[in-house]
C-alpha cells in the first residue's frame, strides 16, 4: 500500500503559511479529505444524495481509515504532531457520521468489507495522485469487469407469464432474423480521459447551466416533402426535424420537449421511419389506450396491442406493444426474447429511482434490446426529466446506453475524448455538456416551436378559510411552529449560541430540525398532527371554495378541467357540481383503461359535459383535454413537475384558445409558501436544459422548505 510520505517531503519546497504547510507536509491528502466531505455534506442537507456522491462518501471513508492507520503507525511523527492529524481526521470522520445520520442508507458504505466498484478506485487513485502520492503500477490501471443483463431477477422469476399467443407468435417462427449489421472492433482503445472520474463533471456541467445554450442536439432542416404523415395529418416542423434525425440514423433520443407538443406521435413515426418493429413502449397506465390511439393514427399500416393484466387478449403479432409499467414484471420473459428492434419509455422521470424495482426492469430490457441488436431505436420521452437534482439524468442516460452510471459508453466517451479537455480544464464542462446533448437530447419549448399554441397564465386566487375548521388549521400551523421552534432552542441551548448575532439563526440546524419532523411525519402518516396532514386539511377546506369557483367559471367560459390531489376533496367537489346541475366526467387512478378514455372522449366531444374532475397523479401526465382552455387547481402539488404536468393537458397541440390555471390558495397558511416553493423550483430545469440565466434555486424538497419556513417564522427571523 503505498502511503504519502514521499509527496510529503516533496511537497516540503512549497511556500505556504509555517502551520499550514507542517501539517500538509505530514498528511498532505487530509486538505483533500476534508474539502471532498464538505462536498457531500452540503449535497446531503439539500436532499437525497445521488450516485455520484454516494461514491464519494464511501472513498472518503476508506482513505480516512487507510490514512489513520499510516499515521498511527510512522514512527517518524513526533507524538504532538500524529494527536493533531488524528484529531482533524476525526474531523472527517464527524462529517461523514453526521451526513450518515442524515441519510442513513449510507451507513452500509462504511463497512470495511464493502465491495468498491471500478469508479470507486478511480475517485481513490486520482485523490490520492493530486495529494502527491506515489502508487504501484497495478493501482494506476483500473479495469472493468464485463457487464452482465439479466432481465428476469430470481425473485421476479416465478411471476413471469407467457400468453398463449404468444407462445403460437414463437412456434411460428422459433429463430429470431440473426443481426447482420457490422459490428466494431471488439477491444474499444484506450483513451486519453480512461483515467479520469467523468460522471460528476458530467452532471455539474449541466448544473450549471452552460452560459445559455438551449440543451437540444443539433437537427437536419425541415425536408422539402412530408413522406412521413399519413393522408390526412401532416407532422409539425418540429416534429419533420426530429423526425429527419432518425431518417439520417440516429437511434438514442431523450425526447424532453415541453408537455403537449406531439411526443407520442413522433415516437410512433420515428419507429417507422427506423423499420424499429417489434417496438415496445412502456408508458404509465392511464396512457395506454391512447398510445394505441396514436399508433393506428399516424402508422395506421402497423398494428398495435395493449397489454392487460398477464396478456390474454393481445396480439401477439402486433408490430407495438404496449405496457404499463406496474405489470411489466410479469412480461420480461418473453419480451425480452422476441426479437425487439426498439424501445419507448413514456414519461421517462417516473425511472429516476434507481432502486426501484420498475426501474431495474426497464434498464434490463434495454440492456437486453441492445446487446441484440446493433443498432435499437432507444426513446426516452418525457417533459420533466429533472424533478430535484441534475442526477435525475442517470437513469435516463443508462436506459439509452450513454452510460452505465458509472463511466460514459465508448460513444460518450469518443466525443469528450475529442474534446481535448479534461475535467481540470474550465473549458471542459460547456464542452462536456454539448458532447452529452448531442448523444440525442432534444429540447423544444413550446414558446419557440409552436407559434400557433397560446401562451399559458397561472393565475392565484387566494382564499380566505374563516370558518372554525379554517381557524383549526391555522392554530394547528402554529403549534407546529412553535414545536419546530423548540426543538432548535434546545440543540442552541445544548451546543452554545457559537456567536449568533441577536436575532440570526443557525440555518444549518433549522434544516436539521426539518429534516427530522419530515422523518417522523413520512412514519407516522395520518395518525398524527404533521406537515402532511395539514395541507390535506387545507385541501378539505378549500374543496367548496374551489368548486363554487369552477361553476362560476364553467358559466363564463365553458368547459374547465377541475384537479385535486385527494379522493376525499374529488367527491366533495362532484356533490357541489350535481348540485349546481353540471354534467361532469371523473379521472381516477381506480379506473380501467377503456373507463378512463372513455371520460375523455366525452369530455372532448359532449357539449352537455361542463367539468372534468381529475386527480393530480392519476390524470397529470399523457392525457388531451384540448375542448377546455381553463384549469383549476383545487389543491396545491409538491412538486413542480406535477404542477406542469397538469396544465398541460389542456396546454396542448389542437390548443386554440389562451390557457389559463386559477390556483386556489389558501390565504395566511403554509399554502401561500407552498405555491411561492413551487415557483421557484421551475428554475432548475431552466437553467439545466433550457440555458436561461436564472439563479440556482435550492435542491431542498418543497417539504423540507415549508418546514424550515414555519421554524423561521416561529423564531421570528
Amino acid at each position: 500500500m503505498p502511503t504519502t510520505a514521499t509527496a510529503a517531503r516533496r511537497s516540503a519546497q512549497r511556500r505556504r503559511t509555517p502551520s499550514t504547510s507542517r501539517r500538509d507536509e505530514e498528511a498532505p491528502v487530509i486538505p483533500i479529505l476534508a474539502r471532498k466531505v464538505r462536498e457531500v455534506e452540503a449535497k446531503a442537507q439539500r436532499g437525497k444524495l445521488g450516485p455520484t456522491n454516494r461514491v464519494k462518501f464511501q472513498v472518503i471513508a476508506f482513505l480516512v481509515r487507510e490514512e489513520r492507520a499510516r499515521v498511527k503507525a510512522d514512527q517518524e511523527l513526533t507524538d504532538a504532531a500524529r494527536a493533531e492529524l488524528l484529531k482533524r481526521l476525526d474531523g472527517v470522520a464527524t462529517i461523514l457520521a453526521k451526513t450518515a445520520a442524515r441519510d442513513t442508507s449510507l451507513i452500509q458504505l462504511l463497512e470495511v468489507d464493502q465491495a468498491t466498484s471500478p469508479v470507486a478506485r478511480r475517485m481513490r487513485r486520482d485523490w490520492l495522485i493530486e495529494s502527491g502520492a506515489e502508487l504501484a503500477p497495478d493501482e494506476l490501471i483500473i479495469t472493468d469487469a464485463p457487464p452482465t443483463t439479466t432481465v428476469v431477477p430470481p425473485a421476479l422469476a416465478q411471476r413471469q407469464v407467457v400468453p398463449v399467443s404468444i407462445e403460437s407468435r414463437q412456434m411460428s417462427n422459433p429463430f429470431l432474423m440473426p443481426d447482420l449489421a457490422p459490428r466494431g472492433p471488439e477491444q474499444t482503445p484506450r483513451r486519453r480521459l480512461d483515467g479520469w472520474e467523468l460522471m460528476g463533471p458530467l452532471y455539474k456541467a449541466f448544473e450549471t447551466g452552460a452560459g445559455g445554450s438551449a440543451a437540444t442536439m443539433e437537427l437536419p432542416p425541415v425536408p422539402e416533402f412530408d413522406r412521413i404523415s399519413p393522408k390526412g395529418l401532416e407532422a409539425m416542423v418540429h416534429q419533420s426535424r426530429f423526425l429527419e434525425a432518425v431518417r439520417e440514423g440516429h437511434r438514442t433520443f431523450l425526447l424532453a420537449d415541453e408537455p403537449g407538443l406531439g411526443k407520442t406521435a413522433e415516437s410512433a413515426l420515428a419507429a417507422s421511419v427506423a423499420d424499429a418493429y417489434p417496438l415496445l413502449a412502456v408508458v404509465p397506465n392511464v396512457v395506454k389506450m391512447n398510445w394505441a390511439r396514436e399508433v393506428e393514427r399516424w402508422t395506421p399500416h402497423r398494428r398495435a396491442t395493449v397489454i392487460q393484466g398477464d396478456g390474454e387478449d393481445i396480439d401477439a403479432f402486433a408490430d407495438v406493444f404496449i405496457v404499463n409499467y406496474e405489470i411489466l414484471d410479469r412480461h420480461l420473459a418473453w419480451l425480452s426474447s422476441i426479437g425487439l428492434k426498439g424501445m419507448v419509455v413514456d414519461e421517462a422521470h417516473f425511472i429516476k429511482n434507481l432502486t426501484s424495482q420498475r426501474s431495474k426492469n426497464v434498464l434490463a430490457l434495454g440492456a437486453r434490446i441492445r446487446e441484440q441488436v446493433r443498432d435499437p431505436l432507444l426513446l426516452a420521452l418525457t417533459g420533466t426529466p429533472l424533478i430535484n437534482d441534475v442526477e435525475d439524468f442517470d437513469a435516463i442516460w443508462r436506459f439509452l446506453g450513454w452510460t452505465n452510471g458509472e463511466k460514459p459508453g465508448p460513444a460518450l466517451m469518443e466525443k469528450l475524448d475529442a474534446t481535448g479537455l479534461t475535467p481540470a480544464d474550465k473549458a471542459f464542462y460547456p464542452e462536456a455538456r454539448n458532447a452529452v446533448i448531442s448523444m440525442g437530447i432534444v429540447r423544444r419549448k413550446k414558446k419557440d416551436v409552436a407559434a400557433d399554441l397560446p401562451d399559458k397564465l397561472i393565475a392565484d386566487l387566494p382564499v380566505e378559510l374563516d370558518d372554525e375548521f379554517g381557524r383549526s388549521i391555522r392554530q394547528a400551523e402554529r403549534e407546529l411552529g412553535e414545536r419546530l421552534a423548540s426543538r432548535y432552542r434546545r440543540i442552541i441551548d445544548a451546543r452554545g449560541d457559537r456567536g449568533l448575532a441577536a436575532g440570526e439563526v443557525d440555518d444549518d440546524i433549522v434544516r436539521l430540525v426539518a429534516q427530522n419532523e419530515l422523518d417522523e411525519s413520512k412514519a407516522a402518516g395520518t395518525g398524527s398532527e404533521n406537515v402532511f396532514t395539514m395541507v390535506r386539511k387545507i385541501g378539505q377546506a378549500k374543496a367548496l371554495l374551489a368548486a363554487d369557483y369552477t361553476v362560476q367559471l364553467q358559466r363564463s367560459v365553458g368547459k374547465v378541467v377541475f384537479f385535486a390531489k385527494h379522493i376525499d376533496v374529488m367527491d366533495a367537489a362532484e356533490a357541489h357540481f350535481a348540485a349546481a346541475g353540471l354534467r361532469t366526467v371523473s379521472l381516477r387512478g381506480d379506473q380501467t383503461a377503456p373507463a378512463r378514455q372513455q371520460a375523455i372522449d366525452a369530455f372532448n366531444n359532449d357539449p352537455g359535459v361542463g367539468v372534468a374532475v381529475c386527480s393530480l397523479t392519476a390524470a397529470g401526465v399523457g392525457v388531451n383535454m384540448q375542448a377546455a382552455s381553463n384549469v383549476v387547481l383545487a389543491e396545491l402539488s409538491w412538486t413542480a413537475a406535477e404542477q406542469t404536468q397538469a396544465i398541460d393537458r389542456v396546454h396542448r397541440i389542437g390548443q386554440d384558445e389562451p390557457v389559463t390555471a386559477w390556483r386556489i390558495i389558501a390565504a395566511h397558511t403554509i399554502d401561500t409558501k407552498i405555491a411561492e416553493l413551487i415557483d421557484s423550483k421551475q428554475g432548475l430545469a431552466a437553467r439545466a436544459l433550457d440555458g436561461d440565466a436564472v439563479d440556482p434555486a435550492s435542491s431542498d424538497s418543497v417539504q423540507l422548505s415549508a418546514l424550515m419556513h414555519l421554524t423561521r417564522r416561529a423564531l421570528g427571523a
